[in-house]
């Protein structure tokens, strides 16, 4: 194509070059000659361009024929010009696109689950359903929920409970909660009766605090029907226990950490406790944890807890005032990677004056990918001995003339862990040494109260251990076992009042979308006990299994039922107290939505 275009320019030239002569030769012939005709030819392929003249005459032709000779250039002559570029666009080339199907991820991305050990701590008695405040949740829309529970039963029983909330879930919500239970047995004085009323609200502020108020009040009633022997006269006025309980508490926490990697939960607590033979008791408790984090593994925590009392024992001539104040700090530093947990600090506290440092030493490690921790520890505490712990715990106890706290000494190994999406279990071995445990021997007489006598020291031996299983909402199955072994006392024979094992378990079990069931079992051996004459004995083992349903009749009504005690077992978890056979309660429940 180059060589095409480089031949037709230089053929152009050459013409351009000649037009000149060409035009000078024509001049001079149309003076001669007439003027001669033109034809132009055209094809596809090239154009022709011809002069042709008529013949001339025989002295015109010996003239040309002289001028060839001598090369005349001026004679006429024919330029043929011949091009075989044709003008083209080129052809575009196409964008074509091959749709291809992505690569197959093979990779797995490792994900670790931390599932938090399930604690079971049960009561004697079967624990109420209670509502509570749920924590805000932006995907769902806060729903104010209320019920009313009321049923009868044998043992002239009478059972009632309510709860309310309020507020829109998200900047306030209240929750107000109350409940009632009254019983009588077939023995004189066998009753009691429990009344209780609490408030919880939860405020949220804009700069991501919480604040949490509680206020209660808890009323229970018992009678001294245990006296020996049983011929003995008392009006129930004589043999009634009375406890008030009333106490408000106030909180405050960050939910995130803020600007210094800051957490804090300081919490206030105040309560007032007395009974109907003018005992009374003051309480203020001040605790606030700190913790600051460093990076993505270290931080340190620094608890302070004031606990202080003041308990009035009336006695005649003059009252007895006991005052039991504890305080302690915690320092300490923990450093936590996920599958290696390290906590390292010191407990400096003073028990009524009297300093003492306690280890707080724990740690924590995966075991592999199949979910097993093992832990072990060395912790010191304090568990503090007032006239309504020592009451909750035993319903029965006199008004006490001395108060000491406990001081604990664990050392502890154990493994926790899941195995599959269900299970989940723990064990642990401890190894304890306690101070001025509280025991509750007989009083003498009739012996139908408990005084409180301190060992100065004892150590124990426990085992144990946990097992859970839960699907979805459907079923929930929670069982432990506590096995302790006292050893060493000091000063008293045995450890009376404190049963040497204990087995718990609940059952929940939503058998149709309208039917739950539910049970709870409480298997423990005897205790040893100081009678009213001084001998130390042991109490015979018992069970207690209670069954309950509940199913829907109408959209907010339901009905239910609730066996305690089902195998009509008389046993003593106190001696000389014998407890209720067994009793059958029934009634409704309805839900205001």
């Amino acid at each position: 194509m180059n060589y095409r275009v480089k031949s037709l320019l230089l053929l152009t030239l050459l013409a351009l070059a000649l037009a000149p002569a060409d035009a000078q030769r024509r001049s001079k012939a149309k003076k001669k000659a007439k003027p001669v005709a033109k034809t132009t030819k055209k094809t596809t392929a090239s154009k022709t361009v011809s002069k042709e003249t008529v013949k001339p005459r025989p002295a015109e032709a010996a003239d040309t024929q002289m001028r060839d000779g001598l090369g005349d250039t001026t004679a006429p002559r024919v330029v043929t010009v011949t091009s075989a570029f044709k003008p083209s666009l080129r052809s575009a080339a196409k964008i074509n696109f091959t749709a291809a199907s992505p690569l197959v991820d093979t990779s797995r991305t490792a994900v670790l689950y931390q599932i938090p050990s399930q604690n079971l701590l049960f009561s004697y008695q079967p624990v109420p359903i209670k509502p509570l405040a749920l924590p805000v949740d932006t995907g769902f829309n806060w729903q104010n929920d209320h019920f009313v529970k009321f049923g009868v039963g044998n043992f002239n029983s009478v059972l009632g409970e309510a709860a309310f909330s309020f507020g829109d879930g998200v900047k306030n919500s209240t929750i107000v909660h109350g409940n009632f239970e009254t019983a009588k047995g077939d023995l004189f004085a066998q009753q009691y009766g429990n009344l209780g009323l609490d408030i919880t609200s939860v405020f949220n502020t804009a700069n991501h605090n919480e604040w949490t108020a509680k206020a209660w009040y808890k009323n229970t009633t018992r009678y001294f029907y245990g006296f020996e022997p049983s011929t003995l006269s008392f009006t129930k006025e004589d043999i009634r226990q009375r406890f008030n309980n009333v106490g408000i508490e106030l909180g405050l926490r960050n939910k995130a950490a803020n600007a210094f990697r800051i957490t804090y939960a300081p919490k206030v607590n105040l309560r007032y406790f007395s009974d109907n033979r003018e005992n009374k008791e003051l309480q203020a408790i001040l605790d606030a944890p700190l913790r600051k984090q460093f990076g993505d593994h270290v931080a340190i925590d620094l608890g302070i807890m004031a606990d202080l009392s003041n308990t009035s024992i009336r006695l005649i001539p003059n009252s007895l005032s006991l005052k039991n104040n504890l305080v302690y700090v915690s320092p300490s530093v923990q450093y936590n990677s996920g599958a290696f947990r390290l906590n390292l600090g010191i407990r400096p506290s003073w028990d009524n004056g009297s300093f003492a440092t306690l280890p707080n030493i724990s740690a924590e490690a995966r075991i592999g990918d199949a979910g097993v921790v093992a832990e072990a520890g060395w912790i010191g505490s304090y568990q503090k001995n007032t006239y309504r712990t020592l009451s909750d715990y035993n319903p029965w106890v006199g008004a006490p003339v001395g108060l000491l706290n406990t001081k604990i000494n664990e050392q502890y190994a154990g493994l926790r862990g899941s195995a599959g999406n269900h299970f989940t279990y723990q064990a642990r071995l401890s190894f304890l040494r306690l101070n001025n445990q509280p025991l509750f021997p007989n009083s003498g007489g009739d012996g139908k109260s408990f005084t409180v006598v301190y060992e100065p020291s004892m150590d124990i031996v426990q085992v144990h251990g946990e097992v859970g299983y839960t699907l979805q909402e459907k079923l929930s199955l929670l069982a432990g076992i506590t096995y302790k072994q006292f050893t060493s006392l000091q000063q008293y024979e045995k450890a009376w009042g404190i049963p040497p094992l204990e087995v718990t378990g609940t059952l929940r079990w939503k058998l149709l979308k309208d039917l739950q069931l539910k049970a709870d079992a409480f298997i423990w051996d005897g205790s040893h006990y100081r009678d009213r004459t001084g001998s130390t004995r042991k109490l015979d083992p018992a069970a207690d299994i209670n069954l309950g349903a509940e199913f829907s009749v109408m959209p907010k009504l339901n009905l239910w039922v609730q066996l305690n005690n089902v195998l009509n077992n008389k046993y003593r978890r106190w001696n000389q107290y014998e407890v209720m056979g067994l009793n059958v309660l029934g009634g409704i429940v309805y839900s205001f939505r």
